[in-house]
């Protein structure tokens, strides 16, 4: 997972990196009690649930699950892979990465460096070129005509690259750039045949391409004279910073939008998510010279649930519509389509019609398979065979993508209304079976399955001894030397306890946040994050361990004897048999009333974990009321002796 970067420098920008001010810096933090709180920045919310602890240096968010130290916090907020994370971190704490010898990485990484360097200042003189230069004029003669503000110019870094074979390679000289790095920036290109270069980018109007982390990486060059017989837009080639199947033009400063409105609008051009991002409609994205890919819906995933696709309202535009369906489909989003009024583009409709009109017509927007229905239905002659038969089967073909039998029959059921065929007709070119009939015997419904168990939360008691496990985490109580991982049902709580075990005996244990850090499964680090954000102070820790350890003991005991008791009712044992399960039996209720070996806390501080100075009241295991704690231990005790 740390790629070539060294655990020690990992575990340095880690421990350098405070998350309070860390996630401070993304998102307002409020102090309450010994942690702070914020809403929380990956769902929608009204109510504070997301909470950080500097002393666990961990955060949680009591209301989407998510949870993890400083390094899980920027890669899901920034959206980026675990070594990007912490090159991030090491950048804002000043710490030089150090990886391991490999020559060729360090290379490829100083390439890349380069690179962004060469593209960060080649921005800055092409948005002189257009703000300062005579050259520039045509292009600021454009955006008035199109209507682009000087607001919208400078947030975009709009540039202009001059009307001539040579500026960026004279340009280039000047900074004392190799030929060699500006060629594989794409920023120039080889004459064929020959040692001369010219430059890509020329006469045009252009638009910065930027990773989510705001770097500038690529260029898009449009033509200003719609007139000339040249393409329309030049972009950069893939680079070794810019692969456009997995670049959205915008995502850097609509990032934050998406989050908030659950949603994003896919629009086609430049000029187009400009329009949208000034007039207010800030959660708008755009694939970058491409078609929508899978790679593109993958990080859409991250940020919405779903998609409003919203491209040109020609033909172009709308099949590029129905093309983006299966990444979509793909990923787990849910789609929409909205229709522009032809001739119009997003960026002319809110230009002529406005901001609030766009965003109606957004929201007013198709689910896919209706729009799609009736896409099919314009370009075929539903009153002809071949066109009613052309609609079924391009129908049937799409909604079956989605794998969902229900979307299968509402659209069999839909499609069948819109042409006038019967139902069933439509079911069979649907591939769905004959409906059944009423007093058919039905089919029993079949247990949930592993995956769907695996998501299940722990029990009180399992999830009350992970929580007091992690907060007594250095050790200063221990479990009884009786414990059993065995007792311990929920697979997740089990794989985290055993691994906690582990590092605490072999001596690597360093704390829950460097433990989160090589936790790769969400649902593990949500289970962490929660257990170790107690809402109030904790007391009595040891023999608040002891008592949830002998619980769960007991638990297992009375599951075993359960067993037993159904096995002795089968008729099939021997008299021996039958006399060793009756054994077994009376020997674990033996073990029910034999007192666990009681952990000792090392220290008086670790009595009081995760002191709340502003809350008095001490949080307790499950059906302990906070002032009766003795009460609930005797409850405890008096069940281990019950007789079966």
């Amino acid at each position: 997972m740390a790629g070539l970067i060294s655990e020690a420098t990992i575990e340095q920008v880690r421990s350098a990196s405070d998350i309070v001010d860390v996630i401070g810096s993304y998102v307002p933090l409020k102090r309450n009690g010994a942690n702070f709180v914020a809403l929380c920045p990956f769902h929608k919310e009204k109510t504070p649930s997301f909470n950080v602890s500097p002393n666990k240096q961990t955060f949680h968010c009591f209301g989407c699950h998510k949870g993890g130290n400083v390094i899980s916090f920027v890669m899901e907020f920034e959206n980026l892979p675990f070594p990007d994370a912490v090159r991030r971190l090491a950048d804002r704490a000043k710490i030089p990465i150090e990886t391991d010898n490999d020559p060729g990485q360090k290379q490829t990484r100083h390439l890349k460096d380069q690179l962004l360097t060469v593209h960060e200042q080649i921005t800055q003189r092409w948005q002189n070129a257009l703000a300062n230069e005579a050259s520039g004029q045509p292009a600021r003669d454009y955006l008035t005509k199109r209507g682009v503000s000087a607001e919208a110019i400078k947030l975009f870094r709009l540039g202009y690259a001059p009307d001539v074979w040579d500026d960026t390679v004279n340009w280039a000289r000047s900074k004392g750039y190799d030929t060699a790095l500006m060629e594989q920036s794409g920023l120039i290109l080889r004459k064929e045949g020959s040692d001369h270069f010219y430059d890509r980018f020329r006469g045009r109007l252009i638009f910065p391409i930027c990773d989510e982390q705001g770097r500038v990486i690529g260029f898009s060059g449009r033509v200003l004279d719609a007139e000339a017989k040249t393409a329309k837009y030049v972009n950069s080639p893939e680079t070794p910073i810019f692969t456009k199947g997995k670049v959205f033009f915008g995502l850097d400063k609509s990032r934050k939008a998406l989050l908030d409105a659950e949603c994003a609008i896919v629009c086609e051009g430049q000029l187009d998510l400009i329009a949208c991002y000034m007039g207010g409609v800030q959660n708008v994205v755009a694939p970058q010279g491409t078609a929508l890919t899978a790679e593109h819906a993958r990080i859409l995933k991250r940020h919405v649930e779903e998609v409003v696709l919203c491209f040109d309202s020609d033909d172009a535009g709308q099949n590029a519509a129905v093309r983006s369906l299966d990444s979509l489909l793909a990923s787990g989003l849910a789609v929409r389509v909205a229709v522009v009024p032809a001739p119009h583009d997003p960026d002319s409709f809110i230009k002529e019609a406005g901001a609030a009109a766009f965003r109606e017509l957004i929201e007013r927007a198709d689910g896919f398979f209706d729009y799609y229905l009736k896409r099919l239905c314009q370009q075929n002659d539903v009153a002809t065979d071949k066109g009613r038969l052309t609609i079924l089967q391009e129908m049937a073909q799409a909604v079956q993508k989605t794998g969902n039998a229900v979307m299968i029959d509402t659209y069999a059921q839909k499609t069948a209304l819109r042409l006038g065929v019967s139902e069933e007709a439509a079911r069979v070119q649907f591939g769905i079976a004959p409906r059944v009939q009423a007093n058919a015997p039905v089919e029993p419904i079949e247990e949930l399955s592993q995956s769907t168990a695996k998501t299940a939360r722990p029990s009180d008691h399992e999830f009350w001894l992970l929580r007091l496990l992690l907060l007594s985490e250095n050790g200063e109580v221990t479990l009884p030397a009786q414990f059993d991982l065995d007792w311990i049902q929920h697979l997740a709580v089990k794989q985290i306890m055993s691994q906690c075990l582990d590092a605490q005996h072999n001596g690597s244990w360093r704390g829950v946040a460097d433990f989160l850090t090589h936790c790769e499964a969400p649902d593990m680090r949500s289970l962490i994050t929660e257990a170790i954000m107690p809402k109030r102070t904790l007391r009595n820790v040891a023999q608040q361990l002891s008592d949830v350890v002998r619980t769960l003991r007991n638990q297992a005991i009375d599951r075993r004897i359960s067993a037993i008791t159904g096995r002795l009712g089968q008729l099939e044992l021997t008299e021996a048999e039958q006399a060793e399960l009756v054994r077994e039996q009376q020997a674990l209720r033996q073990r029910k009333r034999e007192p666990l070996t009681q952990p000792v806390p090392k220290t008086e501080a670790a009595v009081q974990v995760q002191t709340d100075p502003t809350n008095d009241d001490a949080e307790e295991p499950p059906n302990a009321p906070d002032d009766h704690v003795e009460e609930y231990r005797a409850s405890i005790e008096g069940n281990a002796d019950e007789p079966f």
